[in-house]
């Protein structure tokens, strides 16, 4: 019996010990900042490294082969129009005038007699003292001394020609960017000489990779500013885009006209342009959103309902200074948490902060 008692008194004992402890603490709701997010076309910035190179380059050539003897300019020099670009040796050239000359005269002369001899035998056949078939024979002579005359004009100024052609003169004013023979060397007739760079009109000449070179409108403005002083800049429109890719770097050459660049734009310097475009509509959140879970890139997705998060992977496009581009995973109106990210659990009750999106 005294055992039962103290049975009794135990079991009592354990029940008020259990009704003692305290309930299990209510689930902590974590307070988080977050946004919504949705698709929204960004601005994307590009910039591009390049040269200013001339738009149009002139080959200059002799139109006649001969000895190169004089070639007064070089790489880097300015050259205007009817400047002397190079000289051939005219020997040649002047004893085949001297010749032609020659022969001219000597047609000329011949024309003469014939006119005489036209003009007394048509004298006399008036008079019938001479025979239409000698008249005849004075006309043929004096057809054919004509003839040989205007062949001698032409013999004349084919020489004449010849002589200018052994002075090469610059058709156009820019600056000299290559040379193609040396005083001495015996040249043939379309030979470049020296290539000219037209001055006047410029580009700025860039390689753009696949992305940007697909992206890049016709006609956009474009800033250019000197690598080495930005202060010094201009704009320009893209006047030309390859079709195809350098099969070496596999980027696309980007031709920019420029708009009155300001002086310091020589041929040769290096430009870098910058152009703002508009990507397709992409899905954009805070760096800090993003934690990484079983090696993946994540966040956390609130539930508007029950107010709790759920952690959801995603892909990742690119990562920009301020913000990352997602490519999959999201929808258009879900909330993502972008503060207090690594302190979250799945299923965790949480409270948006005011000043949320």
């Amino acid at each position: 019996m005294h055992i039962k008692a103290l049975l009794v008194v135990a079991s009592a004992s354990a029940w008020l010990a259990a009704c003692e402890q305290p309930a299990p603490p209510a689930p902590q709701i974590r307070p988080v900042r977050a946004v919504t997010v949705e698709h929204r076309t960004v601005s994307e910035p590009l910039i591009f490294v390049g040269q200013i190179k001339a738009q149009e380059e002139t080959s200059l050539a002799f139109r006649i082969d001969g000895k190169l003897i004089e070639r007064p300019v070089t790489v880097g020099e300015r050259i205007l129009v009817g400047g002397l670009v190079a000289r051939l040796d005219s020997q040649n050239e002047q004893d085949a005038l001297r010749g032609a000359q020659a022969d001219l005269a000597s047609a000329q002369a011949a024309l003469a007699q014939a006119e005489k001899l036209e003009a007394r035998q048509s004298e006399l056949l008036k008079r019938a003292i001479t025979s239409r078939a000698l008249y005849d024979q004075a006309l043929q002579q004096l057809e054919t001394a004509q003839a040989q005359v205007e062949s001698a004009q032409a013999r004349l100024q084919t020489t004449q020609s010849r002589v200018k052609y052994t002075e090469l003169k610059a058709d156009v004013s820019g600056t000299v960017t290559a040379k193609g023979a040396e005083p001495g060397e015996f040249v043939r007739a379309g030979q470049m000489i020296v290539r000219v760079a037209r001055q006047d009109r410029i580009d700025a000449v860039f390689e753009a990779p696949a992305r940007a070179g697909y992206r890049i409108p016709f006609d956009p403005i474009l800033e250019i500013a000197l690598i080495d002083n930005p202060s010094i800049k201009t704009t320009g429109r893209v006047r030309e885009i390859s079709p195809q890719a350098d099969p070496v770097t596999r980027l696309f050459q980007v031709k920019i006209g420029l708009e009155n660049p300001p002086p310091g734009f020589f041929l040769g310097v290096t430009v870098t342009g910058m152009v703002a475009l508009d990507s397709p509509p992409v899905m954009t959140v805070p760096v800090s959103a993003i934690i990484e879970a079983d090696g993946r890139p994540s966040v956390w997705v609130v539930d508007p309902t029950a107010n709790t998060v759920a952690l959801r992977a995603v892909e990742i496009m690119r990562y920009d200074p301020s913000a990352v581009i997602i490519s999959k995973g999201l929808q258009d109106g879900e909330v993502v948490v972008t503060a207090g990210v690594n302190i979250l659990y799945p299923g965790q009750k949480v409270r948006l902060l005011s000043g949320s999106s």
